[in-house]
Protein backbone atom coordinates (compact mmCIF):
# COMPACT_ATOMS: atom_id res chain seq x y z
CA UNK A 1 0.00 0.00 0.00
CA UNK A 2 1.42 3.45 -0.92
CA UNK A 3 2.38 5.88 1.79
CA UNK A 4 0.17 8.68 2.98
CA UNK A 5 1.00 11.98 4.71
CA UNK A 6 0.31 10.67 8.24
CA UNK A 7 2.64 7.69 7.79
CA UNK A 8 5.40 9.92 6.46
CA UNK A 9 5.13 12.40 9.33
CA UNK A 10 4.99 9.56 11.85
CA UNK A 11 8.22 8.15 10.44
CA UNK A 12 10.33 11.22 9.63
CA UNK A 13 8.69 14.02 11.60
CA UNK A 14 7.06 17.22 10.43
CA UNK A 15 7.99 17.92 6.81
CA UNK A 16 6.67 20.33 4.19
CA UNK A 17 4.09 19.45 1.55
CA UNK A 18 6.67 19.36 -1.26
CA UNK A 19 8.71 16.73 0.58
CA UNK A 20 5.58 14.69 1.35
CA UNK A 21 4.69 14.79 -2.35
CA UNK A 22 8.23 13.74 -3.35
CA UNK A 23 8.12 10.79 -0.96
CA UNK A 24 4.66 9.70 -2.10
CA UNK A 25 5.76 10.01 -5.75
CA UNK A 26 8.42 7.34 -5.20
CA UNK A 27 5.66 4.76 -4.77
CA UNK A 28 7.44 3.47 -1.67
CA UNK A 29 5.87 1.45 1.11
CA UNK A 30 5.98 2.13 4.84
CA UNK A 31 8.67 -0.54 5.18
CA UNK A 32 10.83 1.08 2.51
CA UNK A 33 10.53 4.49 4.18
CA UNK A 34 11.45 2.95 7.54
CA UNK A 35 14.50 1.28 5.96
CA UNK A 36 15.66 4.56 4.38
CA UNK A 37 15.15 6.33 7.70
CA UNK A 38 17.17 3.63 9.48
CA UNK A 39 20.03 4.11 7.02
CA UNK A 40 20.15 7.80 7.82
CA UNK A 41 19.90 7.23 11.56
CA UNK A 42 22.91 4.93 11.58
CA UNK A 43 24.23 3.14 8.53
CA UNK A 44 27.16 1.35 10.20
CA UNK A 45 25.10 -1.40 11.92
CA UNK A 46 23.27 -2.05 8.66
CA UNK A 47 26.55 -2.39 6.77
CA UNK A 48 27.95 -4.64 9.50
CA UNK A 49 24.88 -6.89 9.27
CA UNK A 50 25.56 -7.43 5.58
CA UNK A 51 22.90 -5.10 4.20
CA UNK A 52 23.81 -3.58 0.86
CA UNK A 53 23.71 0.14 0.28
CA UNK A 54 20.21 1.46 -0.43
CA UNK A 55 19.05 1.21 -4.03
CA UNK A 56 15.80 1.66 -5.90
CA UNK A 57 13.00 3.29 -3.94
CA UNK A 58 14.87 3.02 -0.65
CA UNK A 59 17.84 4.78 -2.21
CA UNK A 60 15.61 7.54 -3.58
CA UNK A 61 13.96 7.97 -0.18
CA UNK A 62 17.36 8.12 1.50
CA UNK A 63 18.38 10.88 -0.94
CA UNK A 64 15.23 12.88 -0.14
CA UNK A 65 15.74 12.45 3.61
CA UNK A 66 19.43 13.39 3.38
CA UNK A 67 18.45 16.60 1.56
CA UNK A 68 16.09 17.37 4.45
CA UNK A 69 18.89 16.93 6.97
CA UNK A 70 21.18 19.18 4.93
CA UNK A 71 18.52 21.90 4.83
CA UNK A 72 18.23 21.77 8.62
CA UNK A 73 21.98 22.28 9.03
CA UNK A 74 22.64 25.19 6.71
CA UNK A 75 25.93 27.07 6.90
CA UNK A 76 25.61 30.17 9.04
CA UNK A 77 22.69 28.78 10.99
CA UNK A 78 24.76 28.30 14.13
CA UNK A 79 24.45 30.81 16.92
CA UNK A 80 27.11 33.53 16.89
CA UNK A 81 30.02 32.92 19.19
CA UNK A 82 31.80 35.51 21.20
Amino acid sequence: MPLNREQIIRTVGDVDDVTVAEIIATGATTEELAEAHAWLANDEPLLNSGKSLPAGRVGRLATILMALEEEEIEPGSAAPQG
